[in-house]
């Protein structure tokens, strides 16, 4: 039995994903688990220093990372919904670059989204969770908020850009790609990699068959937010392309990062995909 450190989120959505395996329903003879819980930008940051086996990462973050595949499931995909800039202030869609805005992350997917949308802008790191305080205080004029402050966020602020109905307009409809899973080519074989996949997979299919429990599970990580409101985040972030993000989570992928390549606003050499089907590791450059 190989030991592996899998690193996911103090987040529903994570958590609801890896309950199957974390509540011991879902085991593989193949893989002891260590669970490493850390907050998804310094989940990025350990992914380029390579210290996870496996971990959740941004999409974003995976143009700075090396010898890491891609899994089929576990992805975080909005469909026609995703990160939101939120203001008290009267901003202009065309004026928001030039104020200064809290985001979740450099690394984020968010963030690129959000460069993607706007052009440059002056960016200040936050913890997401805080955004809203500091754009209700003034000590920014506008916040990218990220997992449930998304549907959470109260009457006081205006919604100045909805980046999820951005990217689904701009793209034709294609899904917004935001979190991967990863899994390390450097410490587990081909073959290891597709077993884990697998395992992934089955464990977020028990979460949907078992709702109630995983819900209850994911609740450790509700931040205060009721049940219901845990709910709503989780089912609308543990899809169908979470099981199994196929052809059109993988383009959407390729999609946002290419146009980020194509922008000057990040380079990378390869990604890599895991391919279940047919047992193998596919490379798009």
């Amino acid at each position: 039995m190989k030991q592996v450190t899998l690193g996911h989120t103090p987040d529903a959505d994570d958590a609801f994903m890896f309950y199957g395996i974390a509540s011991g329903n879902v085991n593989s003879p193949y893989f002891d688990i260590k669970h490493v819980i850390e907050d998804i930008e310094k989940l990025n940051k350990r992914a380029i220093d390579h210290e996870l086996d496996i971990t959740a990462i941004s999409a974003h973050a995976y143009a700075y990372i090396k010898d890491y595949v891609i899994l089929n499931s576990g992805g975080s995909f909005g469909i026609n919904y995703g990160p939101i800039v939120i203001s008290k202030k009267n901003i202009e869609l065309e004026q928001l670059h030039k104020y200064k805005i809290g985001i979740p992350g450099k690394m984020t997917s968010a963030n690129l989204l959000l460069k993607l949308a706007i052009g440059k802008f002056d960016g200040v790191e936050i913890i997401f969770s805080e955004i809203p305080e500091y754009v209700s205080s003034g000590l920014v004029d506008a916040g990218l908020i990220i997992h449930e402050a998304q549907i959470s966020f109260g009457d006081e602020f205006q919604k100045i850009l909805d980046l999820g109905r951005w990217w689904h307009d701009s793209t034709n409809g294609m899904p917004v790609p935001l979190g991967i899973n990863v899994i390390s080519k450097r410490s587990l074989t081909t073959q290891e990699i597709i077993e884990f996949d697998k395992l992934f997979k089955s464990s977020i299919e028990y979460g949907l068959q078992h709702l109630d429990d995983a819900l209850e599970y994911s609740m450790q990580f509700s931040r205060g937010n009721s049940k219901l409101l845990i709910e709503k985040f989780v089912k609308m972030y543990v899809n169908d392309l979470t099981i199994n993000m196929n052809h059109e989570g993988k383009n959407s992928i390729i999609t946002m990062l290419r146009k980020a390549k194509t922008s000057s606003i990040l380079s990378y050499d390869e990604l890599l995909f895991v391919d279940s089907n047919n047992q193998k590791v596919d490379r798009v450059v």
